[in-house]
């Protein structure tokens, strides 16, 4: 016998299936809101920390996402917190690394500490600024420079003047151990090779070139003309440029043959096993998008985009 369903009993239903609805949408509501309300992500810095902050407080404001930051110092730049990313390997207590470079990225990548993670902002940065295998994304990068005096007239033009002996006790550059000029270091022995950069190496000592702790400190050291010159991050040129400090800024060996200016991007990771990871890649993809590159390139760091679209675009 077939049951027949009058017009109240429709009402009924459709204000039961509404009040169900109702309910569904109130807990998603609640539960989105949980995600952020109360979340956390905890990240490792090498960038400098007066140009980092500043972006991650930004995040933390537009996200409602409180960022727990471990912040490197100057003296053991990179090297510092990567360390402890190792230390920490069976127990991961961060969910990103902001590395000032990428050589210390492949370095975790090939410990088995980064995931791989495709962030969809990362889709302009060009291949040579990126992991292939997405383990690292560079994004806003700078320059090696040389840092001269101005009382200084026939100028140095090339990284190789370390060598010349007529700069002989006139130069500095930082501890190689630590930071950029770390990257530095080994980009000369891939070009030169093992043999010649163990003899610019082994030149630079010989010469009486100073060492100092950090680029900051070379970049100081040429300000007040205790050497001419030194070879340092741009950022530490441009900010000494812009207090007004009697220095200048060169992009060495620029001639046909010589060996060029190295770019070094900032790099973000994904760290494998971070205790937030859905946080981790939300910070990730702010760090890469267009906004924290532009605020990156007006900045005193004076970082320059790691996409070309987006350099054409600023």
């Amino acid at each position: 016998m077939r049951r027949s369903v009058g017009r109240s009993g429709i009402g009924t239903g459709w204000v039961g299936l509404a009040r169900m609805t109702g309910k569904i949408l109130v807990g998603l509501a609640v539960l989105c809101a949980s995600s952020v309300e109360g979340a956390t992500v905890v990240v490792y810095v090498s960038e400098d920390q007066v140009f980092s902050e500043p972006i991650l407080k930004d995040f933390e404001r537009e996200t409602g996402i409180e960022v727990k930051a471990l912040y490197d110092t100057e003296e053991t730049k990179s090297t510092g917190v990567m360390n402890r990313l190792i230390a920490e390997k069976n127990n991961p207590q961060a969910d990103v690394y902001w590395a000032n470079e990428p050589i210390r990225g492949e370095v975790l990548k090939q410990r088995g500490l980064a995931e791989p993670y495709f962030s969809s902002n990362a889709k302009d940065i060009a291949a040579a600024f990126k992991d292939s295998e997405g383990y690292w994304t560079g994004f806003s990068a700078r320059a090696r420079v040389l840092i001269v005096h101005k009382r200084i007239t026939d100028k140095p033009a090339s990284i190789l003047a370390y060598t010349d002996p007529r700069w002989k006790g006139r130069a500095v550059i930082a501890n190689p151990l630590f930071g950029t000029t770390t990257t530095q270091v080994a980009a000369l022995f891939v070009t030169l090779g093992e043999e010649r950069g163990r003899n610019f190496m082994n030149a630079l000592k010989e010469n009486g070139i100073t060492i100092s702790t950090s680029n900051g400190e070379s970049a100081d050291l040429v300000a007040k003309g205790e050497v001419d010159f030194g070879l340092v991050d741009s950022d530490d040129a441009v900010n000494r440029i812009r207090q007004g400090k009697p220095v200048e800024m060169i992009c060495p060996d620029q001639g046909t043959g010589q060996l060029g200016c190295l770019i070094l991007p900032n790099a973000a990771l994904l760290l494998k096993g971070g205790p937030h990871p859905l946080e981790a890649k939300m910070l990730i993809d702010y760090l890469l998008s267009r906004e924290t590159e532009r605020k990156l390139a007006f900045a005193d760091c004076a970082q320059n985009s790691a996409s070309s679209r987006r350099r054409d675009a600023q």
